[in-house]
């Protein structure tokens, strides 16, 4: 799991950064012309998103980017009590309703620097209507969860006492962006975790930062989600 959650979770043998990488997902085979109807255009292609997406080594200001070695980090296997939470924990193939054609994951931190903020980067597609369902449900979340939920799995959970909206980034078709506060093991300290989402067609733009210990960072660095941005955008 993250750092920071892997510093509050609760159950369960302790899990580093590696719990959460399992490899870019591959390309599912939904029906091009199914796509077409209900959206005008097909879903776009795995190799599309690859392309669109931060390379290994690339630097964003003093970040660098990399591919996950060992996996899609937050993973199916990562679920939410209740339910309707769920898009805070994943949006993963497999973890919600909306199942994403392709989808492509990056890493973007500060290589030596244990204590500063990690972003998981994630571009997915989705065929028909699944990238704006992916937003109503998060609009779903943002309602039913701030007043907190549980994140579960096989063998451990974290606690997050507190979901709250913040300000999300003017770019895309729409965009959200939540704080979520997470207890330590023992329940005393309070620790910090980001999740922007951004949708542009059928393409959603994930961003998830944390960090090593209680300091809040502020949000997901805005560098990074500009860079991923002009990367991405469909002019371009």
């Amino acid at each position: 799991m993250w750092t920071a959650a892997g510093a509050v979770v609760l159950g369960g043998a302790g899990c580093g950064a590696g719990d959460r990488e399992h490899g870019d997902g591959k390309a599912g085979r939904p029906s091009a012309s199914a796509s077409a109807a209900a959206t005008g255009a097909a879903p776009l292609a795995r190799a599309r998103l690859i392309a669109a997406s931060f390379t290994e080594g690339e630097r964003i200001g003093k970040y660098t980017a990399s591919e996950y070695s060992l996996g899609v980090p937050l993973g199916e296997n990562y679920t939410a009590t209740p339910a309707v939470c769920q898009p805070f924990v994943s949006l993963a193939a497999g973890a919600t309703a909306f199942t994403p054609a392709a989808e492509v994951h990056r890493r973007v931190d500060v290589p030596g620097e244990t204590l500063g903020p990690t972003v998981a980067v994630q571009l997915r597609s989705y065929p028909g209507q699944g990238a704006k369902g992916v937003m109503k449900a998060l609009g779903r979340a943002e309602r039913a969860c701030a007043d907190g939920f549980t994140e579960e799995r096989a063998v451990a959970r974290a606690t997050y006492p507190k979901a709250e909206p913040v300000t999300a980034p003017r770019v895309g078709d729409e965009a959200a962006a939540y704080r979520f506060t997470i207890l330590d093991v023992k329940g005393k300290l309070k620790l910090y975790e980001y999740l922007t989402v951004v949708r542009s067609g059928s393409t959603t733009l994930s961003f998830r930062a944390e960090i090593t210990g209680t300091r809040d960072i502020g949000g997901v660095p805005e560098e990074i989600v500009r860079a991923q941005w002009e990367k991405f955008r469909p002019e371009r």
